[in-house]
């Protein structure tokens, strides 16, 4: 795939999310208004709109889809000709959307106890896997615009991220490393075995 080809795929997949949350946010407007969300769902804290969300998701798309094209055309030694698109990044995405909706699905009815292990298990996840990537905070995103907007979902994804960063590049990277010196430390001395 090509620089171009993939830009013109991102400009769709943007076209296709903004038609998707203004076509959400008109249902809302003619079905009971559409709603506002506490920070933190915390009363004293400010409303924000979703209507907010028809300007910042197709935005954060656009900008979040040209960070994917960036990181392969860097993967790819700076050759933006052919693009390599991984199948990584879709499963990521996909993993991502799936886990935002599931969160939404378990905070809407109630279980908040299962969104809590959820994020729990999600920084287990970022020990193993980049959640930070672009793909997987887009996907995240887009899972949880229908319950929660967009605002709230960015605000909280842009700190999952943060954490996932520090969680695969620092704790990961040390834990990784401490165990390679410890390792040969305990392990029994193949000489002596032999003996």
């Amino acid at each position: 795939m090509t620089e171009k080809t993939f830009l013109k795929r991102s400009l769709y997949f943007t076209g296709i999310v903004a038609i998707g949350i203004w076509s959400l946010l008109i249902w809302t407007h003619y079905h009971g208004g559409v709603p506002s969300h506490h920070i933190l769902q915390q009363e004293d804290l400010p409303k924000i709109s979703n209507w907010w969300g028809g300007l910042l998701l197709p935005l954060l798309t656009l900008f979040l889809t040209f960070r994917i094209q960036k990181r392969l055309i860097s993967n790819n030694g700076n050759k933006s000709n052919s693009l390599n698109f991984p199948m990584k990044s879709t499963y990521r995405f996909l993993f991502a959307l799936s886990f935002g909706v599931l969160l939404s699905v378990f905070f809407t009815l109630g279980y908040s106890n299962l969104s809590g292990y959820m994020m729990y298990g999600l920084f287990l996840l970022a020990l193993f896997f980049p959640i930070y990537r672009a793909e997987c905070f887009l996907g995240f995103v887009i899972g949880m615009t229908f319950t929660f907007g967009v605002v709230l979902p960015t605000g909280v994804g842009s700190i999952l991220a943060l954490i996932g960063v520090v969680l695969y590049l620092y704790v990961r990277t040390g834990i990784i490393f401490i165990v390679r010196k410890v390792i040969p430390l305990v392990s029994p001395n193949k000489d002596n075995i032999k003996k």
